[in-house]
């Protein structure tokens, strides 16, 4: 019965599950506008929950065990207020073409496309110019980038590790890893491996700094205690000011590409 309630409430909302088979994509039609709806089953979970994908607004959905697809798109379209109130506030796209402009370490840089060209991607004087086939132009334009923010990180986080190498307990850095991730910028293991999103290479340098030290000084403190902010202020005397920078701004730098 709750089922029936949950999609009644939908049909109301006029929010539509168009798609409820168990393989994917998973669809909702909310006022005419199709959302993809990601399931992700969860043993651990003890409720549907659900939220947005700010790189392209997809609903993440997460399934406990026991819930079917179709309930899940039910509770989806049961939310839909939520959805579109989150759906308004998401910063616009940027999407990687000829002319449009993105944030190279927080400096605002165009978008050129140069087929004729052999120097594959390169920056100069605020012009990110692209040589190739146009059809592989963003895709070259996201490697490059992946490429600049490895360098970036790379270049702030061997120092940093080696000034915590005589610290008590201390990891050594084993490697770095370039991801796209959704909600994590940056993240430790405890065998020492770092990695982090490469769209931290669009914010301003010392923001990257700041996440690059965070995640640094977990290197020799595997939690959030006082002793290890104490560490990430003297990697990053203005992580406060920082940490707050990616609060406000980090959705923006999920929209690009």
């Amino acid at each position: 019965m709750s089922g029936f309630r949950s999609l009644m409430q939908a049909l109301s909302a006029q929010c539509l599950a168009t798609r409820q088979a168990v393989e994917p994509p998973h669809m909702v039609d909310l006022d005419g506008r199709a959302v993809e709806v990601r399931l992700r089953p969860s043993a651990a979970a003890r409720q549907l929950s659900m939220r947005l994908d700010p790189r392209d607004g997809a609903v993440l959905l997460t399934l406990p065990k026991g819930a079917t697809p179709a309930q899940g798109l039910a509770f989806v379209c049961s939310k839909a207020d939520w959805l579109r109130a989150r759906l308004a506030a998401l910063p616009p796209r940027h999407l990687f073409a000829p002319g449009q402009r993105l944030p190279l370490l927080g400096v605002e840089h165009r978008l050129e496309h140069r087929p004729e060209a052999r120097g594959g991607v390169w920056a100069e004087a605020g012009v990110i110019h692209v040589s190739g086939q146009a059809d592989f132009f963003a895709r070259r334009v996201t490697d490059w980038l992946k490429r600049q923010a490895r360098n970036e990180i790379t270049r702030l986080a061997e120092p940093m590790a080696a000034a915590l190498a005589h610290s008590a307990g201390a990891r050594p850095l084993r490697g770095i890893a370039i991801k796209d991730t959704q909600t994590r910028w940056g993240s430790c293991s405890s065998r020492g491996d770092l990695a982090f999103s490469w769209r931290l290479v669009l914010a301003p340098p010392e923001v990257l700094q700041y996440v690059v030290a965070h995640e640094v000084a977990h290197l020799a403190e595997m939690n959030h205690s006082p002793r290890f902010w104490r560490l990430v202020r003297k990697l990053s005397p203005e992580a406060p000011a920082l940490r707050a920078w990616l609060k406000r701004h980090g959705a923006e730098l999920h929209r690009y590409g």
